[in-house]
């Protein structure tokens, strides 16, 4: 599969804008495309999904390795082009430990050329020293080529001949663009129904690219990617005669979720059904298990209060022992209030507790969780805190040490602010599946 990386010296270049509007480009060009994120954020692949319709999955070298994730990618090698979002700077790695994890690493490990997203505002000849610096750290040559962004068509072609006589090939630049503007909350962006007329901005970005980018010397770099198909499955599928059904809440307040924890739970034989905690009254009819994933539950809090009839649904199947899992936003939700301006807003009562905003980042970055008999992957951001967060493992930051307890655990829950990569266990999600086939026979065969 032809494949090229987006990546730019720091956070804040473009990358996201340029990589929705590229996506659009080839899409429109008719080519079959995939879209992908380096790192744990699960805001950017949510544009290439909702506005786009394309295919967007994460992948992360702390989560998993090199191998599992060249299977990730093998799983849509029938597509013309997958485009992957680099995360933060190009050589980032995680703190303290050097380009290790970083996007580059990610090129690495997966024999992707890469191209490097240049903010060009405010700058002038010392775009020249960046790249230069840039270049000399790139020891596997995978950087191939140059987009500047925010500049003018004038300094564009003053800037790039030089650039070229540097050795770094230049495929085009995007212009400062009146109306487009992905805004961002907290270190992410706004989620994409939150982004005034998104669609038509990604249609300007995209007719803009095909206009001031060279597009086929882009699929000239893609298709000079390494071969490093895996043929081994990442999991084999656990045959299954009947599949429990898995409520997976899914709106403006539940949407932060992996593609690849879909996968895992599908592959061990769970059916997801979505449901909104939102909007609908009650949870989905024969479920065997209730999935609460992250969001921003704190910006609905109204919202989910009026809707009494879903808390106490979702209430009353925690009480008959359904297994449930809920992260971040939607261990949130399970408490008695979540407080926000000055007022505590009734959710569902099965943590016995507040949330509260903290007014700074409390927990932010990778963790390893260790509970029961688990040890798995999992990744923090959240600015609440709770006054129960529960005791049931640890949880400890790679490089520093640093661990706290977290979570409520028992055979079929685990209840947390960490967000969980399931395929860095496989174990815990099989275990799951099977407590919800069990819950299954038991409550809903009636034996």
């Amino acid at each position: 599969m032809k494949r090229v990386m987006l990546s730019a010296i720091s956070s804040g270049s473009g990358k996201t804008t340029i990589t929705c509007g590229l996506l659009k480009a080839l899409k429109d060009k008719g080519l079959s495309v995939r879209a992908y994120k380096s790192g744990p954020d699960y805001i950017d692949p949510m544009f290439h999904k909702k506005v786009l319709q394309i295919p967007s999955e994460n992948l992360d070298l702390f989560f998993s390795d090199a191998k599992y994730l060249q299977g990730i990618l093998g799983q849509n090698e029938d597509a013309d082009i997958a485009v992957i979002e680099g995360a933060m700077g190009i050589y980032d790695g995680i703190l303290g430990q050097g380009k290790t994890g970083s996007a580059y690493d990610l090129a690495v490990q997966t024999g992707t050329p890469v191209v490097l997203i240049v903010d060009a505002s405010g700058m002038g000849n010392t775009i020249l020293a960046v790249l230069k610096g840039i270049k000399a750290e790139d020891e596997k040559g995978l950087i191939r080529g140059v987009i500047f962004n925010r500049i003018s068509e004038h300094f564009y072609k003053t800037i790039c001949p030089m650039v070229e006589e540097a050795g770094m090939k230049v495929l085009g630049y995007v212009g400062k663009l009146k109306g487009v503007s992905l805004d961002s909350r907290h270190l992410g962006l706004k989620l994409p129904w939150e982004v005034e007329a998104l669609e038509q901005q990604i249609e300007q970005i995209g007719k803009e690219i095909t206009r001031t980018v060279a597009l086929e010397k882009l699929l000239a770099i893609a298709e000079a990617g390494e071969n490093t198909r895996n043929e081994k499955k990442i999991e084999e599928k656990i045959p299954q005669e009947e599949h429990p059904r898995l409520a997976v809440a899914m709106d403006e307040a539940f949407c932060f979720y992996y593609e690849d924890n879909f996968r895992k739970l599908k592959e061990n034989g769970a059916e997801l059904v979505f449901f909104s905690p939102l909007h609908d009254e009650k949870l989905p009819e024969n479920i065997a298990g209730i999935l609460l994933g992250g969001g921003y539950p704190e910006l609905v809090l109204q919202e989910l209060e009026n809707n009494k009839a879903m808390r106490q649904s979702i209430k009353a199947a925690i009480e008959q022992g359904i297994p449930s899992l809920a992260e971040c936003g939607g261990f949130m939700y399970l408490h008695d209030t979540i407080e926000a301006e000055g007022r505590q807003y009734e959710m569902v009562g099965a943590v016995k507790g507040n949330c509260y905003n903290t007014g700074r980042l409390c927990r932010f970055g990778y963790v390893d969780l260790y509970f029961a008999e688990y040890q798995m992957k999992g990744h923090e951001f959240h600015y609440f805190d709770s006054s129960n967060n529960g005791s049931a493992g640890v949880a400890t930051k790679p490089g520093s040490g640093k661990n706290w307890e977290f979570g409520h655990y028992a055979s079929g829950k685990i209840w947390g602010f960490p967000h969980l990569y399931y395929g860095s266990c496989p174990q815990f999600i099989r275990d799951f599946v099977d407590d919800m086939r069990k819950y299954q026979e038991r409550n809903l065969h009636g034996e």
